[in-house]
């Protein structure tokens, strides 16, 4: 096991800011650019560790407020941390819970990102839905999405959780807001979220002193700002300025909702002001087109529920695009779901059989579909990072998001009517 966690650059795109690299972790190293596969309570749903592995997978991210329920932090420390718990060897990821605090509080569940076109709001909740959770400037206070018990989140109590779930990376506790809000709020949470980061790092110094006989655990403070340039930008100079009790910030992520369209741009305006020696989280993304943007702008790692999510509606992903596999054109379709994927289960299996699953409601189904939607993720990751490193990096975009957006609309433009897109984290 390595002993502390550092970042080194070993190859960048042309633009100077797009990288491929290595984070070093003490249960291992993690190849950039890298997609995090989201296993939320300890699990990828339906799929061994092992499997996630076979599949390529570099790390996993299990969710705070999710495990802080059940089984509750103290049997996870106890069995010897999340990766032990759940007998999984490599690098691990937690999110600090604070965007299902505020996601499932506020009725959206796992997405936080909408079409929001002439709306603002500052206490948004999603329709048919009741508030369950309220920030002040101290923390969260929220009702359990399971039994309605009542809970509160602040900084410490986080940091915490986390150090108890013992990953190897752990992300600050922030406010994450929607494209609702309107800028005062945006600007009010944003101080918010910043004094909360100089808690996290003070209580994670404590806790790093106090549990000085485990792995070291990676902090990394949140990028909040929402839509506007100077908030994000400001963000990022504090978070990376920023410094308590000689404890400073070991990576950075980027969350908050967003508009796709302005994924690069938002991404590249935090990617401006923080360091280039410390490794770049964005939280939520992993359709192909974000993927090519965000490391084009300097995001080193990703995360999202996605591949596994669609996976288990059926939708599966192809070089020629994704499709739904239940559609009745394919109860007789005895090909793979893509003739080119190097996965198991396109070796072994068929379109017909998945359908015939998917329509029995066999569990096996969610098994296999969400092996294939990782694999294909996971699989498109390190092509983009070989390209990387031997400049081909413009070459495979251009190839790879002409064929898999061919049948479809490419990528929207600004100003076009389509839902946006943004933090999709574990949930």
């Amino acid at each position: 096991m390595a002993e502390e966690f550092g970042f080194e650059v070993r190859a960048t795109l042309p633009n100077g800011v797009g990288r491929a690299g290595v984070v070093h972790t003490p249960h291992g190293d993690i190849a950039t650019p890298a997609f995090v596969a989201v296993g939320t309570q300890a699990t990828v749903k339906g799929v061994l560790p092992q499997t996630i592995a076979d599949c390529g997978a570099q790390a996993v991210l299990a969710n705070a407020y999710h495990l802080y329920l059940q089984p509750g932090p103290d049997v996870v420390d106890e069995a010897g941390g999340v990766g032990a718990f759940m007998n999984w060897p490599g690098p691990t990821f937690t999110d600090s819970g604070g965007f299902q605090v505020l996601s499932l509080g506020a009725g959206f569940k796992k997405v936080l990102a909408m079409d929001t076109e002439g709306l603002t709001c500052d206490d948004v909740i999603a329709e048919g839905k009741q508030r369950l959770a309220r920030v002040d400037d101290d923390g969260v206070t929220f009702v359990s999405h399971l039994d309605g018990s009542k809970h509160r989140f602040t900084p410490e109590v986080s940091m915490g959780i986390q150090h108890q779930l013992g990953a190897d990376v752990m992300f600050a506790f922030d406010e994450c807001t929607t494209l609702m809000n309107t800028r005062p709020y945006q600007e009010a949470s944003l101080k918010r979220t910043q004094a909360w980061a100089v808690r996290c790092l003070r209580e994670h110094q404590a806790l790093t002193t106090a549990r000085a006989d485990k792995p070291y655990q990676a902090l990394f403070g949140v990028v909040q700002g929402a839509q506007y340039e100077d908030l994000r930008r400001k963000a990022a100079r504090d978070l990376a300025g920023l410094e308590v009790e000689g404890r400073r910030f070991d990576g950075f992520g980027i969350g908050g909702a967003l508009e796709k369209e302005n994924l690069g741009t938002i991404v590249g305006w935090a990617t401006d002001e923080l360091p280039d020696d410390k490794p770049r989280h964005l939280l939520g993304i992993s359709e192909p087109d974000d993927l090519f943007t965000a490391i084009e702008n300097g995001a080193d790692t990703f995360d999202c529920v996605k591949p596994s999510r669609e996976a288990r509606n059926a939708r599966v992903y192809t070089l020629d695009g994704p499709f739904n596999i239940h559609n009745a054109a394919h109860k007789r379709d005895f090909r793979p779901i893509d003739a080119e994927c190097d996965c198991q289960v396109c070796a072994h299996y068929t379109r017909a059989y998945l359908h015939h699953l998917f329509k029995a409601k066999e569990l096996l189904f969610n098994t296999l579909a969400t092996i294939h939607n990782e694999r294909f993720i996971l699989r498109l990751v390190d092509a983009i990072r070989a390209s990387i490193a031997d400049g081909s990096f413009d070459e495979l975009r251009r190839d790879f998001l002409g064929r898999y957006y061919a049948t479809r609309r490419l990528p929207r433009q600004p100003g076009e009517d389509r839902p946006g897109g943004g933090d999709k984290r574990a949930g």
